[in-house]
């Protein structure tokens, strides 16, 4: 079960707050409504997962025989849409 801090707390001393997150998830509340989740880093990694790099997804010996040939461009070169 997740530990509850008011955000006036959490501001006036983050240490509680990082000592109780060290013993699981600690919700801060904004007006009485929870508004963040305190995590350890290693708790957030667990809860996150890792996603496989693209490189790990083209790599996969499964997909060892599969042809692939993409069409060409016509126009000769690729050109930025301009959104960034």
């Amino acid at each position: 079960m997740a530990n509850i801090m008011d955000m006036r707390d959490f501001d006036q001393d983050i240490s509680i707050a990082k000592w109780l997150a060290d013993k699981g998830p600690v919700v801060i509340t904004d007006r009485g409504k929870p508004a963040y989740v305190l995590l350890t880093h290693d708790a957030y990694t667990k809860l996150a997962g890792t996603a496989p790099s693209i490189l790990d997804l083209l790599d996969h010996p499964e997909s060892a025989g599969i042809e692939f040939e993409p069409e060409r461009l016509k126009g000769g070169s690729i050109r930025s849409s301009g959104i960034e």
